[in-house]
């Protein structure tokens, strides 16, 4: 069981998951001069738990120690950067043992470790992006997310309260998750939505808080929302046509829709994300006009590829893939420029028509997956845990928080579920038999 202290300190990983507990504390190619020192305080371990906690210790207790006394000449075990040189290890000098509570603390800020090794899965993939749906309900009817028929909602007192929501955050956001996107169902109908949000911005190191939302609400409450600290926005929109929209969505709202996303742009969000699916015979002939969208206005148009979940009638050739969709756009606008990619976690394929306010993204999880740079991880609104939203394997922490479990052993349950995530999903055809759950009770 590992202690508050080691929790506070990470564990440095680089790329692949080190076959040695020596790696941990080192993370490049070449051999660090600290190694031989740290190897005898380690000894033989078994299994990563055991490696973690070792290296933990060894980080703390022999590396900070060395340094402080003057006893390591190492100068590149900063930050995982790789060793290039061994150095002869020098004596103890005075200068050395005479090191301020000041210069200290500057040190543990200079030598912190990139990544938590609980969140650091077998492939090197750090999640660093929490996505927490707030309910089960929604007050649409997407024909891509919900079954014609609905879904069995799950009992309220099995859903997270708004305590076990902001507890579970903290801790992500302490092993080292800078983002949290809130979802749903639509998680603009859960009544604390507001109070959540303020809670989350409290966190320290919680850089962005997002919101997925259907927009049915968003002109009323985005003025509270922002100024509770709402960092970024993605509004669900499938079409421009109202009538299409009450049939694709099989509800009214359009116009509410459109306030959402004027709203948004009013309140300097930029840019403003907007989440159309594309589905082959119902709306992949609208594209061009999303894309005239964002000659004006600072809008991030977000093509996604139609993806399969449980009741959703998904079939092969109602998708319209990423290729498809950028060969159309292009017929009419062959000027079209690709973006440079900002983070190397993003899913989304950029590109901007020259001159034009905004951009275009297109989101390929069927055609061309991006799970090589997979940086997410979900919670449930029932609170179980799913590491890839693509597979059907979940670990309730809720049940292991309310059995009392302690803040450790929820690390390590965390710890365990994202070491057990697959390189990568199915193939599209694999996941359209999968049984998994509806997109509704998944959160996106």
């Amino acid at each position: 069981m590992l202690g508050e202290e080691s929790r506070r300190r990470r564990i440095p990983i680089g790329g692949e998951r080190p076959s040695s507990p020596i790696a941990f504390l080192c993370p490049g190619p070449l051999p660090c001069c600290c190694s031989e020192k740290v190897s005898a305080e380690l000894g033989v371990l078994r299994g990563p738990m055991a490696v973690a906690a070792a290296a933990q210790r060894a980080r703390r207790g022999l590396l900070l120690r060395a340094v402080f006394r003057g006893q390591l000449g190492c100068r590149g075990c900063r930050s995982g950067v790789p060793v290039r040189q061994q150095q002869a290890l020098q004596a103890p000098t005075a200068a050395a043992q005479e090191i301020t509570s000041t210069r200290r603390k500057g040190f543990l800020t200079e030598h912190a470790a990139p990544f938590s090794a609980f969140l650091t899965d077998n492939f090197g993939r750090q999640h660093n992006y929490l996505r927490i749906s707030l309910t089960e309900k929604c007050n649409l009817r997407c024909q891509y997310c919900m079954p014609e028929e609905g879904v069995q909602l799950t009992p309220k007192t099995e859903l997270l309260t708004t305590q076990e929501i902001i507890t579970l955050a903290r801790l992500f956001v302490e092993e080292g998750v800078e983002k949290i996107r809130l979802t749903g169902g639509e998680p603009l109908i859960r009544p604390d939505v507001v109070d959540i949000i303020a809670q989350l911005r409290k966190l320290e190191g919680l850089k962005t808080i997002a919101v997925t939302s259907n927009g049915i609400n968003l002109a009323r409450l985005l003025p509270r929302l922002k100024e509770a600290g709402l960092n970024a926005i993605n509004i669900s929109l499938d079409t421009l046509v109202p009538a299409k929209f009450e049939f694709i969505v099989r509800r009214k709202g359009f116009h509410k829709v459109m306030e959402g996303i004027h709203k948004a742009i009013e309140l300097g969000y930029d840019p403003v994300k907007v989440n159309c699916v594309v589905m082959r015979g119902l709306n992949e002939e609208e594209m061009v006009d999303f894309v005239a969208l964002t000659e004006k206005q600072p809008l991030d148009v977000r093509f996604i590829e139609y993806m399969p979940f449980d009741g959703n009638k998904w079939n092969f050739k109602k998708m319209v893939s990423y290729k498809e969709m950028l060969d159309a756009i292009k017929q009419r606008w062959p000027e079209l420029e690709k973006l440079p990619c900002e983070e190397a976690s993003s899913t989304a394929k950029a590109y901007k028509v020259p001159d034009f306010q905004g951009q275009i993204s297109f989101i390929t999880s069927m055609s061309e997956h991006f799970c090589g740079s997979c940086n997410r991880l979900r919670i449930t609104a029932d609170g179980n845990l799913k590491v890839c939203l693509f597979g059907n394997s979940e670990v309730s922490l809720r049940d292991y928080l309310r059995s009392n479990a302690t803040k450790e052993e929820l690390i390590q349950i965390i710890g365990a579920a994202v070491g057990r995530k697959k390189k990568q999903h199915a193939g599209m055809f694999n996941i359209s038999q999968m049984k998994n759950r509806p997109m509704i009770l998944i959160g996106g």
